[in-house]
């Protein structure tokens, strides 16, 4: 049996109105549209329509919105050196105490030095811009 159909409709590539209609489509040269409705164009406004107006106010609400800051904050280069100086002293003071290496015995006030530094780096990190 020899195949009947063309190889432009066999590309996948067909453009509209060019080969078979696809199946549950509407068949070539049909008119879809009612009869007297002009064709569509590609615009979505008239040409000459309404120009679009300069920024409105909003409706004013109960809510307050702060305004839009015109700089970006910037953190000075003190605020990271003692965030991460205070988490890592911290870290290092909590495991020195676990493994005996501070002077005495492992002591809870080692361990509570080493938590108050970390609290600090975490504190001095949401300060960070």
């Amino acid at each position: 049996m020899a195949n009947k159909r063309s190889d432009s409709s066999s590309s996948g590539s067909a453009k509209p109105g060019s080969g078979p209609a696809k199946a549950g489509g509407p068949a070539p040269n049909k008119r879809v549209t009612p009869k007297g409705t002009p064709p569509a164009t590609k615009r979505t406004t008239p040409k000459g329509g309404p120009t679009p107006s300069k920024r409105t106010t909003p409706k004013e609400t109960g809510r307050y919105t702060p305004p839009i800051p015109k700089t970006q904050k910037v953190s000075p280069i003190w605020v990271p050196i003692l965030m991460f100086t205070c988490l890592l002293v911290g870290m290092v003071m909590i495991i020195s105490n676990y493994v005996s290496l501070l002077p005495g015995s492992p002591t809870n006030g080692w361990l509570l030095g080493g938590l108050g530094l970390i609290t600090v780096g975490f504190i001095t990190a949401t300060k960070y811009h």
